[in-house]
């Protein structure tokens, strides 16, 4: 495995599946994620938001697409790394600076994001299981993250 401290693994309700992180690209989002992921914060949140052939969106516990965390909203770190295939990236209003908790699985490549949202890591295994999560928008009795844990602590 990759730097534990720089791995999660999220069982969902389709399998586990296991993202890299990128703290050299979003920095701030690594840590935001890991925080949350350690709090217990994604635990049982529904994958909201599910678009065939775009991506899967989840992190928000009201499973409304309006929900958050407690803690401040990021400051914006895009980057260039393409929304091709397994790239996980911050959800956000219109507004730049608006990433909380909610992020989104790329489907298919989704170039016309790049730069505009935060790339932040990449799932290296069980991608085959994100393509398992139900479709909707807003899904009907949606798949879920049953936890969320840094490999790191889940020894």
């Amino acid at each position: 495995m990759a730097d534990p401290e720089n791995t999660i693994i999220m069982e969902t309700t389709k399998g586990r599946v296991v993202i890299e992180l990128r703290p050299d690209l979003a920095p701030g989002h690594v840590e935001r994620i890991k925080t949350l992921s350690r709090q217990g914060f994604y635990d049982n949140a529904p994958f909201h938001r599910v678009i065939e052939g775009f991506m899967a969106q989840t992190g928000d516990p009201t499973g409304t697409g309006t929900g958050g965390s407690d803690l401040p909203d990021l400051k914006a770190e895009f980057n260039a790394e393409p929304h091709v295939r397994g790239i996980c990236s911050m959800a956000r209003t219109n507004a730049p600076h608006s990433a909380n908790s909610q992020f989104f699985i790329v489907f298919d490549d989704a170039r016309f994001l790049d730069k505009q949202y935060t790339v932040w890591g990449k799932v290296t295994e069980g991608m085959e299981n994100v393509d398992k999560i139900k479709r909707g928008e807003p899904v009907r009795d949606p798949d879920r993250i049953v936890s969320m844990k840094v490999a790191a602590d889940a020894a």
